[in-house]
């Protein structure tokens, strides 16, 4: 694969399978939100509802796989092919806030930090807001969810409820948690430098929670050879991520690479839990430590 022009700030990389609803609102936050140069790389999972052709009609790169397959092997295809300085592995049920990329790179340049996440619904500024904010978003998603499942109209009315006017909730949060980060970890929006991505290692392909197993291998490296930090968390990027809730409207087949997949727990002893957990860690996280399925 060829390209022309020189190679973009951000490099955006995201496995979808189905959920076109969720994947057009998805794509328009980006074009809305987006200010720098950048690529979306898309990674589409044998889709039958219409996902893979809309990205394709949007001009976007598109890897298209013939069966589903799972998170971490997705990701590293995205690498593949690649180009920018900053790597965001976003999940397609997020909307990213107005001018995230800028946020996310001078943030990050700024505190030389090389892995860090958005923060959200699921790890906000404290405890206290990341509480209020997941009672919110439950009050809201439920009988929603239930009237009217997935659908465009029903993922909008979420998000207005939620926040009113997107922009402007996300643009005064911007302005208000400039370059404040804490050490912490959320899955669904995963930044990188070109520096980090070498030091830490691509994504583990036997881990469908590769996601979390690269936190604890950023907290290793940081421990052993103290040339990189712990993840981050920027309160200055905060992007909403639906958590899961398109999974209960369409079943997904199985991982094409299912038999290639290990529990966390055949990787990481308990020893080595303890020893690297030295933070408080949302709980949605532990849910997913010993599952296959995401």
């Amino acid at each position: 694969m060829s390209f022309d022009g020189p190679p973009p700030r951000v490099s955006i990389i995201t496995a979808v399978h189905n959920q076109l609803a969720m994947n057009r609102f998805y794509f328009e936050t980006l074009k809305r939100c987006t200010r720098g140069s950048h690529e979306l790389i898309v990674i589409d999972n044998a889709s039958t509802d219409g996902s893979r052709e809309f990205y394709q009609a949007s001009g976007v790169t598109v890897i298209c796989n013939a069966d589903n397959f799972s998170y971490p092997y997705t990701q590293n295809q995205g690498m593949q092919v690649a180009r920018g300085e900053y790597l965001a592995f976003l999940n397609n049920d997020v909307l990213v806030g107005d001018g995230w990329d800028e946020s996310m790179v001078t943030h990050m340049s700024a505190g030389s930090i090389d892995v860090a996440c958005a923060c959200g619904i699921e790890a906000a500024a404290d405890a206290e807001e990341t509480r209020r904010l997941k009672r919110r978003w439950k009050l809201i998603k439920n009988p929603l969810l239930a009237l009217g499942g997935a659908r465009n109209s029903s993922l909008r009315l979420m998000a207005w409820l939620m926040y009113g006017d997107w922009i402007r909730f996300t643009r005064e949060r911007r302005q208000r948690f400039a370059y404040r980060h804490r050490e912490g970890f959320v899955g669904c929006a995963v930044f990188m430098t070109r520096r980090g991505w070498s030091l830490v290692g691509p994504w583990d392909p036997r881990l469908q929670c590769a996601d979390f197993d690269l936190y604890l291998r950023a907290i290793e490296r940081h421990l052993t050879h103290g040339d990189i930090a712990p993840v981050q968390i920027l309160l200055d990027v905060y992007m909403h991520h639906y958590i899961r809730l398109t999974l209960k409207a369409r079943k997904r087949p199985p991982f094409a690479d299912v038999n290639n997949l290990i529990q966390l727990s055949d990787k990481w002893s308990l020893e080595q839990l303890a020893r690297l957990q030295r933070i408080d860690i949302d709980v949605l996280i532990w849910d997913r430590l010993n599952t296959k399925s995401r």
